[in-house]
């Protein structure tokens, strides 16, 4: 039964993502393929990866990952930045053009947790924020170990 409403939960915000998503394209060229939007994301939640870890977690050869980032590069949508201390390294960041697309999401969020607060005591907030922090630590830890990031 927890394992359904999760899943519920979390096809929700997809499904309202993507109607988001499918509003902003109506009546304007797409801008980012399909495949470059999951890219994206996978940049996005990994947190500014290096060229390296980005390649690896999507399962790329580097001409491929190379290629990917170099078309949302010349978009708009991503910054390479070289490292400081190992010039050889680059990081991948998200463009503020890429977050205000993002910001789809993160405002509906953001709508969805205001009204759930309003709902709660402020005891029920601090158990319900203790629960999210245990599934971000496991699903964090999960995806670093299987993809050798720790």
């Amino acid at each position: 039964m927890l394992t359904e409403l999760f899943k519920k939960v979390y096809n929700q915000f997809k499904l309202h993502f993507y109607n988001e998503v499918f509003k902003k394209w109506r009546g304007r060229e797409v801008s980012l393929t399909t495949v470059e939007t999951f890219c994206m994301e996978i940049i996005h939640a990994l947190d500014k990866p290096t060229v390296s870890q980005f390649s690896k977690f999507c399962s790329l050869s580097s001409a491929n990952a190379a290629d990917k980032i170099s078309k949302l590069v010349s978009k708009g949508y991503l910054n390479k930045v070289q490292s400081e201390t190992d010039k050889r390294k680059f990081y991948l960041e998200p463009t503020q053009k890429y977050l205000d697309y993002y910001d789809l999401s993160d405002t509906y969020v953001d709508s969805v947790l205001d009204k759930v607060k309003d709902r709660f005591t402020k005891d029920e907030m601090q158990t319900f924020f203790k629960i999210l922090n245990v599934l971000d630590q496991e699903l964090e830890l999960n995806n670093r170990e299987k993809e050798g990031f720790t």
